[in-house]
């Protein structure tokens, strides 16, 4: 958004993302821009006067939810112990890529078009990663040579994984096996024990 918008046009345009992203998460991308508008509570005039083409309402909601997925870990810590912290932001992370999946045919020609857009969303989620990892480091529940790239490469292969089985729960199950592998220990305990 290139320039400030008034609180209402705010609230409008955090609903159509909001609405956008359940619904490319639900049906891909593409998903009913009426829909999609009457979801959020405005007219579909509203929704093209922000987002002219379909492929800038999605690139807003990729970007949004990256955005949002980052800024939460912020708040997950200030009430957290990080490796609760860690899952949970996991959890979250998973939900985000399923979001992302539904996008999937149209995001690769936005990705590789739009300049920045991929670099920024690596950067960003590495960034958050790492402060979640740094924050278990230094209360000694995370190993200290947890990569925060090496973490965001299992959780995109456990939502490979469980996407394509259609099983969000087997996802959390991998989530708890990939942090106990991130735990902090003396190392006399064998990995499979």
């Amino acid at each position: 958004m290139p320039r400030s918008l008034r609180a209402d046009a705010q609230a409008n345009h955090d609903r159509l993302l909001e609405a956008a992203a359940r619904a490319f998460a639900q049906e891909g991308a593409d998903a009913s821009l009426k829909a999609i508008a009457a979801e959020a509570g405005v007219g579909i005039g509203t929704l093209y006067r922000r987002f002219p083409a379909r492929e800038d309402l999605i690139e807003a909601t990729y970007r949004d939810q990256t955005d949002r997925l980052c800024a939460s870990v912020r708040e997950l810590l200030a009430d957290r112990a990080p490796v609760a912290a860690l899952r949970e932001w996991s959890e979250a992370f998973v939900d985000y890529m399923l979001t992302k999946r539904g996008m999937a045919d149209a995001l690769p020609a936005i990705l590789a078009s739009r300049e920045g857009l991929r670099r920024h969303s690596r950067e960003a989620l590495g960034t958050a990663v790492a402060i979640l990892l740094e924050a278990g480091i230094a209360t000694g529940q995370v190993r200290e040579d947890a990569a925060p790239n090496d973490v965001l490469m299992a959780l995109g292969g456990i939502t490979l994984i469980t996407g394509h089985e259609h099983q969000r729960d087997l996802a959390s199950r991998l989530i708890g096996l990939l942090l106990d592998g991130l735990a902090a220990g003396d190392g006399s305990e064998s990995a499979l024990a």
